[in-house]
């Protein structure tokens, strides 16, 4: 986006970047639809982003959700809104919107190079390990867009923070939750959907879905709780496994305390997963409409890096001005992930990860094009 701006505005551009080719994390968002924003209205959608929201906020206002489709269905890709809000490209995939926006990239003249890392500050030349060698650039404006550190395979292993300064520790987060199963449920349950269940967890309370995996859960519940999931475990936080009725139509549809369990749950309508949640409970089953409607569920832990779709932490704001430069670096600016901020998944994370690269490359180009010469 930074790129698309500043040649936008008749920069010459260069892109250098550490992997073999580009977006690597941009397509593997697309393996779940791409979800490239939400439905949700200003200023309601800048909710969020707690505490990150009064910084975002300008750039989100230039650049927010309907922004983000006309920009999408400018790049030739149609785009709907489901059922839930969220905003996907009618194709399902992030290649097409890929290929489109490296084509119209390609068009302004912007220049890719591929297995360039960079490796910080020379001077005020940027250092870059490259197939040839180490390589010096000192260009008269610079964007870094280099990611959190979630996911390091793709590229992002938050390695920048050691030399720009500044930064908060990387944390996961929109990642899932580490639970002890017991051998048998892991082996019979793992990677079997949970639907239409109710977390509770201190400051949170939701309805969704999530999925069994063999160290716990994961999904799109999981991940609207995360933050607070990270910050409080281990804890015990409940589930609801038939939030569409209350406990006394439950406790009819459960049946007298003459039927064997396994039939009473079936009364219930639980899914094989969530009856089997039930026995690997801790908890007493003497009041089964009330266990069912509150199911205890021990959180140890949470997954790390290596697997999180997002990552908390990264650049202080206090470190950039209201343009995103870097107060330590005229004329090097900061977006995206790079920033210390955090959104749960539903379109947010994408939307201010395009919004503030787009900011930050108006302001480069606004910078060069200054009469005083700060270019």
């Amino acid at each position: 986006m930074a790129a698309e701006a500043l040649a936008g505005a008749g920069w010459r551009v260069v892109v250098c970047d550490a992997m073999p080719s580009p977006a690597r994390k941009f397509l593997m968002a697309g393996r779940g639809g791409l979800n490239l924003t939400h439905a949700t209205p200003m200023p309601r959608f800048l909710d969020a982003y707690g505490a990150a929201a009064a910084p975002l906020r300008p750039f989100l206002e230039a650049f927010g959700p309907e922004e983000v489709r006309a920009w999408c269905e400018g790049l030739g890709q149609e785009s709907f809104t489901g059922s839930s809000g969220r905003v996907f490209p009618r194709a399902m995939k992030a290649s097409p919107l890929l290929r489109a926006w490296l084509a119209r990239l390609a068009g302004l003249g912007v220049e890719l190079r591929p297995r360039h890392r960079w490796l910080g500050w020379e001077g005020a030349a940027l250092r870059f390990a490259t197939p040839a060698g180490e390589r010096l650039l000192a260009p008269r404006a610079t964007v870094l867009a280099c990611g959190g550190a979630s996911w390091p395979r793709l590229g992002s292993d938050g390695a920048w923070a050691g030399w720009v300064g500044g930064t908060a520790p990387f944390r996961p987060a929109n990642m899932g939750v580490r639970v002890a199963w017991s051998e048998p449920f892991r082996t019979r349950f793992a990677g079997t959907p949970l639907k239409r269940v109710r977390l509770r967890a201190p400051g949170f309370d939701a309805m969704g879905e999530a999925m069994v995996t063999a160290a716990g859960l994961e999904g799109g519940l999981v991940y609207a709780a995360s933050a607070r999931l990270r910050d409080a475990a281990p804890l015990t936080v409940t589930l609801d496994l038939r939030p569409d009725l209350d406990r006394a139509a439950l406790a009819r549809r459960l049946g007298g305390a003459g039927l064997s369990l396994a039939n009473r749950l079936r009364r219930a309508g639980l899914p094989p997963v969530a009856a089997a949640l039930v026995r690997e409970a801790a908890a007493p089953r003497d009041d089964l409409p009330a266990l069912l409607k509150a199911l205890p569920l021990r959180v140890e832990g949470v997954m790390g890096l290596e697997r999180a779709i997002s990552s908390a932490g990264g650049l202080h704001w206090a470190e950039v001005d209201a343009a995103l430069m870097l107060r330590a670096r005229p004329g090097t600016f900061a977006a995206g992930e790079m920033l210390d901020w955090e959104a749960p998944t539903g379109g947010w994370l994408l939307t201010a990860c395009l919004a503030t690269g787009r900011a930050a490359g108006l302001a480069a180009a606004r910078r060069l094009a200054a009469p005083s010469g700060d270019g």
